[in-house]
């Protein structure tokens, strides 16, 4: 398996080589995107991309938790988690390796 990882500049690149629009334009597009992604999240809104995948926040209830070490018991609070379903075709896609 590769260690390779994507990262914004990577989208940036790859929007300047396949739409042509300039870098600082390609960057600013997909600074945007995230942007909106992020902000849509915060705000408790699903976000899904048709053929990608759904991101939604779920929230998770206080409980007591254990340090696995000394078996001691600790309070872990309530919190926000951001999860990700892939698509069925992402599913296939990933499986397939293509």
């Amino acid at each position: 398996m590769s260690e390779k990882t994507l990262t914004r500049m990577d989208l940036s690149e790859s929007v300047f080589r396949e739409v042509g629009l300039s870098r600082n334009e390609s960057s600013d597009l997909v600074e945007s995107v995230l942007e909106k992604i992020s902000a849509s999240l915060v705000a408790g809104e699903q976000v899904k991309i048709s053929s990608f995948g759904t991101f939604s926040i779920r929230q998770k209830n206080a409980r007591v938790g254990r340090n696995p070490k000394t078996g001691e018991e600790a309070p872990i609070p309530p919190r926000r988690v951001l999860t990700f379903r892939p698509s069925h075709l992402m599913k296939d896609r990933v499986s397939e390796g293509k």
